[in-house]
C-alpha cells in the first residue's frame, strides 16, 4: 500500500504511526510518499482566505484519483466535513489529546499586550473572548517554523495542538488549556485516512485500524459542522467525549455574536438526531 502524507515533520510522524499500526495488523506492507499542499506552499495568506475547505488535502485527493497513492493520512480536523462523494475517510486512529495548548506561558501568566501567535479564527475568537488585554498575530507554517518565531521573538506565546506537540515529542514550557473553556476543533487529536470510494481492497484494509471510539466521536462533530454547512477554518469548536455509552459534547460557535455555548450529555444512540438539533442551536435557528 502507498500511503500519501503532507510533507511536513508532523505530517510524516503521523504517517509513520499509521505505517507502524497497518503493518501490525494486517501484515500489509505501507510506502509513505510525501506531497506538498496548497496550505503549505501559500504561507502569507490567511488560512480563512484560501478559498474555503481542504487546503491542505487537495493535492492529496488529486494524487489519489490518479492512482498514485491507495490512501492519505492527515489530521481530521483538515480533511473537509462535507467531503467528496468520491472519497471516504476509512479509518481513524486512536485519538491523541484533544486539548489547546499555549507555549511559553500560560493564559493566566501573560501580560497585557501580549502577542499571541495563532492562524485559527476558532482559536483567535476564544482568545479575545478569554483574555480579550492579548494581542493576536497571524502565524503560519508548521510547528517547527512556529516554535522558531516564538524563540526569534516575533511573538509573546503561540497555540497549537497539544497532539501535535506530544507527536513531536515537546513538552517544555507547554501549558494545556481546558477544553471545555477553548472547545477544540471538530477531530482535533485525530488522524484520519482517505482513500478512494470505490476501492473495496483498501477499505477493507483500513477496517482493520480503525478506532470504533474515536469514529463516534468525530462523526458526530463532524456531522455538526455538515449541518452548519462550516469548514476547518470556521470559528466554531465542538468536542464529543464518549463515556459508558454517554456523549459529553462542549461547543461553541462565533458565527454570530455574542457566541453561542453549548454543554450537554446524551446517550450514544441519539448521537445522529441530536447532530441536526445542536447545529441549529449554534446557528440560532432553535
Amino acid at each position: 500500500m502507498i500511503a500519501g502524507s503532507r510533507e511536513s515533520q508532523l505530517a510524516m510522524v503521523q504517517a509513520e504511526e499509521f505505517k507502524a499500526l497497518l503493518e501490525k495488523k494486517t501484515g500489509e506492507v505501507c510506502e509513505i510518499r510525501g506531497i506538498a499542499s496548497t496550505g503549505d506552499k501559500d504561507l502569507q495568506t490567511h488560512l480563512a482566505n484560501m478559498g474555503g475547505a481542504g487546503v491542505f488535502v487537495k493535492e492529496l485527493e488529486e494524487a489519489l484519483l490518479r492512482g498514485e497513492i491507495d490512501c492519505s493520512v492527515n489530521s481530521l480536523k483538515d480533511i473537509p466535513a462535507q467531503l467528496d462523494p468520491r472519497f471516504v475517510v476509512a479509518a481513524v486512529l486512536p485519538r491523541a489529546d484533544v486539548r489547546d495548548a499555549i507555549i511559553p506561558a500560560s493564559l493566566e501568566q501573560l501580560q497585557c499586550g501580549a502577542i499571541i501567535g495563532t492562524s485559527s479564527v476558532r482559536r483567535e475568537m476564544l482568545l479575545r473572548a478569554s483574555k480579550p488585554s492579548l494581542r493576536v498575530k497571524t502565524l503560519r507554517g508548521n510547528m517547527n517554523t512556529r516554535l522558531s518565531k516564538l524563540a526569534e521573538g516575533e511573538y509573546h506565546a503561540i497555540i497549537m495542538a497539544k497532539a501535535g506537540l506530544d507527536r513531536l515529542g515537546i513538552d517544555r514550557d507547554v501549558h494545556p488549556i481546558d477544553k471545555n473553556v477553548f472547545v477544540p476543533a471538530a477531530g482535533q487529536g485525530a488522524i484520519g485516512i482517505e482513500c478512494r470510494a470505490d476501492d473495496t481492497r483498501t477499505i477493507e484494509l483500513l477496517k482493520k485500524v480503525d478506532d470504533a471510539k474515536t469514529r463516534t466521536e468525530v462523526k458526530l462533530e463532524r456531522d455538526i459542522l455538515r449541518h452548519m454547512n462550516a469548514g476547518c477554518s470556521s470559528p466554531i469548536g465542538v468536542n464529543a467525549e464518549l463515556v459508558d455509552g454517554m456523549i459529553k459534547l462542549v461547543a461553541v460557535s462565533f458565527t454570530d455574536m455574542p457566541a453561542v455555548r453549548i454543554a450537554t450529555e446524551f446517550p450514544v444512540e441519539e448521537a445522529d438526531a441530536k447532530a441536526k438539533e445542536i447545529a441549529d442551536r449554534l446557528l440560532r435557528k432553535a
